[in-house]
């Protein structure tokens, strides 16, 4: 299934997909707010802003699938972003990236990198104009690191 016609949730509710973002490089992110790479928010920020206005958008998917690094309502996690890192990327819902409830965004994702399973939060997913995957990216991978990547995806 091409990843712009999978169902999404956004983090305030309403029904979306990837559709309305064809065309553009993305980074998908698996976030969690109690995490020690939870500073990466900062970087994140930075790549949407610094290269938002050429197509590029960072998509945040908080999980609470690794050691309950993720407990908070829509609301709270929505307030922690912005408030804490400024965040202004698009966010949704809180997924499963692993196990029998993966979402099916995080299947395709998996599948296309043939690395195996999401292992942590703030894993990340390099997404080509053409909606393929370009590059994974595992936790200890810094947004800065990734710069060089989205520029050439550009």
């Amino acid at each position: 299934m091409p990843i712009y016609d999978i169902p999404l949730t956004t983090l305030q509710g309403e029904q979306t997909s990837l559709l309305p973002l064809k065309g553009q490089v993305l980074l998908v992110v698996n976030v969690a707010s109690r995490c020690g790479f939870t500073p990466q928010y900062t970087g994140l920020e930075q790549l949407h802003e610094t290269y938002g206005p050429q197509g590029f958008s960072v998509l945040g998917f908080p999980c609470n699938q690794f050691l309950f690094q993720e407990t908070g309502s829509a609301d709270q996690i929505a307030e922690f972003c912005s408030a804490t890192y400024g965040v202004t990327f698009p966010m949704f819902e809180k997924t499963q990236v692993r196990g029998r409830k993966q979402h099916p965004l995080f299947a395709e994702l998996v599948q296309a990198d043939g690395g195996g399973s999401v292992k942590w939060n703030f894993e990340k997913f390099l997404v080509g104009r053409d909606g393929e995957l370009i590059q994974r990216y595992r936790s200890k991978t810094t947004p800065e690191q990734i710069a060089p990547d989205v520029e050439s995806a550009l």
